[in-house]
């Protein structure tokens, strides 16, 4: 029986594999032309077949007459050698082999009279009138070379003259003489035709036989194609049955590696049927990794000599979902003696997301059980356990173990460690069969509140709190009631307290803001002040100092007594030096109201340190510092060149008024990426590090400066700060105390959006 059963299997598979391999034939027979369409091209093919054998005719027949035109020359050439050489005998004689194959030889004399000719040729008569029209032979006689020429008798052939030393019937001496050699086309074209009646017959043996082949092709494709259409019915109806049942045939052929599945099977899977064999890679690509290897289980399954499998698996389909199939399938030996598996995988993924439905819904009704606060059971109508929490166990003090699903109430209640001492009822309903709420107390002290209810199988559920927390918290509500009456009357004077809080706050938040509007307008006054009194003090100033720079050249004469000279000196030092702080705090305050305009232009760098420098080296000698520049020509930026100026002037100067004799300042421009840095380098005394943070604004000076003395109106870094931040760059100041000061300017290579802003009409810093 098992025999019979594997027999009929292969026999399907082999159906199916055979299926599968005359698909193309199929296709074939659908195209089949019918009889009027193959008789069309059998002419059509009968046609070209002809016209390719005129063609290659063609060909042969002017091959072979160019072949015994070399041949009739090398005849000729022979024939007129012998014939000279009979000629020194005494009389012209012709070979024996002069009439061979067709050829025709005749010897004419100096006059052109033939005087020896071959059978069927006369021995008389003009050689010209031999040859026809053609002249050129006899009057060039080798050089001519072979020919085509018209006989006399009008027929076609080849035809050749070679020129002899001495002519038949004169002596040696006299020449002339010619020899002619004739090959009529029909000796030359003898073996052509030979050969064309030879295709002629294969021909047309070929093209019977291709008929006979065509209508015996036709005949055989019909069969075939009503034999495919009703294995193609058959087919249709099982692939409908079975994607019906979401099912799919399969058939593995384990020692070739290839895998054959029905049409229901692509259609499970969402896939166009192909009537190719899958390999087990295009398998293994659609398998879930998670599944287990299916080639690995089938080798498993022929090695361990077993004759079935039953697996579940998923597989992708063609949206890239993957289905849950359960492959039943039977090892079968095939005709070749390979092993086959042979079998049905059924679509399971409704099965399987039910099971998981019911299990993920179970699972959520005992963590919802579990999360109960309260202490949960259910009883079924024969009073066993069905299900409970946690707290229920804490409660009664059961192990795990005794409260195992089926037991029974009165075995449970026997383990548990705290049982019940008295029961009262406190609904306020009536106690009815189907519900009932009671209070309980244990052994050990503690108070339940249980609410039972009856479920509609006969069972109940009964849902226990701990409620001696609320008993013990009972005797304290009358107390705290009392508390909470004296806590309200505090809680009255409170308010009253914060409402009243609450206005003061709000009058004096109206205060700041009124205090607020007076500061704001306060220091725009101040600044308008300034700026309006340095106008005013830099007239008379003017007036000051010029008046003492001509008294100290003494241009109108001699003052008298030195001192007024020195007078003079301090009273333009001090005009000077009073102008200066009129000019920075003018500036400042043009600065803060945002009337200073830039004037950006291209600006060279190395040029506008050197010079602002070159000012200083007076005050450097003066005072005995070393300073030096060490900026790279062609260092350009985008700026307001005085404003720059300005700025490099403040640090320089900074740096020379807090460096000592002996000291040295240097200033360095670089590059750096966008931008241009500017540092100004001294060895001083340096600034304490919590007075850094306050430099760069106005009227700030350190302690140390006020304490020794030196003079200054604290704008200068100020000024330079604001400047740097026209042009968008910035001011950096790192300082030590006893080592010195490095001071660095950032000023942008490009002019950036806030400084582009800026340019317009300008305010000139001085």
């Amino acid at each position: 029986m098992a025999r019979g059963r594997a027999a009929n299997t292969t026999t399907c598979a082999d159906t199916s594999w055979s299926a599968a391999a005359s698909s193309s034939i199929g296709r074939l027979i659908a195209k089949t032309p019918s009889a009027r369409q193959l008789a069309l091209a059998l002419g059509t093919c009968a046609i070209a077949f002809g016209a390719l054998l005129l063609l290659l005719a063609e060909a042969a027949h002017e091959r072979t007459l160019a072949e015994a035109a070399q041949e009739l020359e090398i005849f000729a050439r022979a024939v007129s050698r012998d014939v000279e050489t009979t000629l020194r005998a005494g009389a012209a004689t012709l070979p024996d082999y002069a009439a061979t194959r067709g050829r025709r030889v005749a010897v004419a004399d100096g006059a052109g009279q033939i005087v020896a000719a071959t059978a069927p040729l006369v021995a008389s008569g003009a050689l010209a009138g031999l040859l026809g029209a053609e002249q050129l032979l006899t009057e060039f006689g080798e050089k001519a070379g072979v020919m085509r020429v018209i006989l006399a008798d009008g027929r076609k052939a080849l035809a050749t003259v070679r020129n002899l030393s001495s002519a038949p019937g004169q002596s040696g001496g006299q020449g002339g003489g010619q020899v002619a050699a004739i090959l009529p086309y029909d000796a030359a074209l003898a073996e052509w035709r030979s050969l064309v009646a030879l295709y002629a017959a294969l021909s047309a043996a070929a093209a019977s036989a291709t008929a006979v082949g065509l209508f015996a092709f036709r005949r055989e494709a019909r069969r075939a194609a009503l034999a495919e259409r009703a294995q193609i019915d058959l087919r249709r109806r099982v692939d409908a049955a079975l994607g019906s049942g979401r099912c799919g045939l399969w058939d593995w052929d384990i020692a070739r590696g290839r895998i054959h599945w029905s049409d229901s099977m692509f259609g499970l899977l969402g896939l166009d049927p192909e009537q190719r064999s899958l390999s087990f890679g295009e398998l293994k690509t659609r398998l879930h990794p998670q599944d287990g290897d299916l080639v690995a289980i089938v080798e498993t399954i022929v090695a361990s000599g077993s004759r079935g499998m039953d697996h579940e698996f998923r597989i992708r389909n063609a949206r890239g979902e993957f289905l849950w199939l359960r492959a039943c399938a039977e090892l079968i030996d095939d005709q070749e003696g390979g092993k086959r598996l042979v079998g049905v995988a059924v679509d399971i993924s409704e099965q399987r997301a039910l099971v998981e439905g019911a299990a993920t819904a179970d699972m959520r009704l005992r963590d919802a059980i579990e999360t109960i606060s309260e202490a949960f059971v259910l009883w079924d109508a024969h009073n066993r356990l069905v299900a409970c929490n946690s707290k229920f166990l804490a409660l009664h003090g059961l192990a795990a173990e005794a409260a195992a699903p089926g037991a029974s109430y009165a075995r449970i209640m026997a383990s548990a460690s705290a049982a019940l001492a008295e029961t009262q009822i406190v609904s306020d309903a009536a106690v009815t069969a189907s519900e009932r709420t009671y209070e309980a107390r244990l052994a050990d002290g503690r108070w339940l509140q249980i609410s039972e209810r009856r479920t509609k199988d006969g069972g109940y559920v009964s849902v226990g709190a701990d409620i001696t927390a609320l008993k013990r918290n009972q005797e304290k509500l009358i107390d705290s009631e009392r508390r909470l009456t004296a806590s309200v009357a505090d809680l009255l004077k409170s308010r009253q307290t914060l409402e009243a809080q609450a206005q003061q706050l709000a009058t004096l938040a109206e205060q700041y803001h009124l205090q607020k509007g007076e500061a704001e307008a306060a220091y725009q006054a101040k600044s308008e002040f300034l700026a309006n009194m340095s106008h005013e003090l830099r007239t008379p100033l003017n007036a000051i100092i010029g008046f003492s720079e001509m008294m100290q050249a003494q241009v109108f004469g001699e003052l008298g007594s030195t001192k007024y000279v020195e007078y003079c000196n301090h009273i333009h030092q001090g005009g000077r030096y009073l102008l200066d702080v009129l000019t920075d705090i003018l500036d400042m305050s043009r600065l803060e109201a945002g009337r200073v305009r830039l004037d950006q232009r291209e600006v060279d760098v190395s040029g506008a340190v050197r010079a602002t420098v070159e000012r200083f080296h007076h005050s450097a000698e003066t005072k005995r510092v070393e300073i030096s520049v060490d900026a790279r020509d062609g260092l350009r930026c985008y700026g307001d060149h005085d404003a720059i100026v300005k700025s490099i002037g403040v640090l320089v100067s900074n740096s020379l008024k807090f460096t000592t004799a002996g000291g040295a300042v240097r200033v360095r421009a670089r590059r750096l990426a966008r931008s241009v840095a500017i540092f100004v380098e001294d060895d001083g005394c340096g600034i304490e590090k919590a007075a850094i943070p306050k430099l760069g604004r106005p009227f700030e000076q350190p302690i140390a400066v006020i304490e020794n003395g030196m003079k200054g109106s604290g704008l200068g870094l100020a000024i330079a700060r604001s400047l740097m931040a026209l042009h968008g760059g910035a001011l950096r100041i790192r300082s030590h105390e006893g080592i010195g000061t490095i001071a660095m300017l950032r000023i942008p290579v490009r002019p950036t959006t806030r400084a582009i802003s800026t340019q317009g009409a300008r305010t000139s810093l001085h």
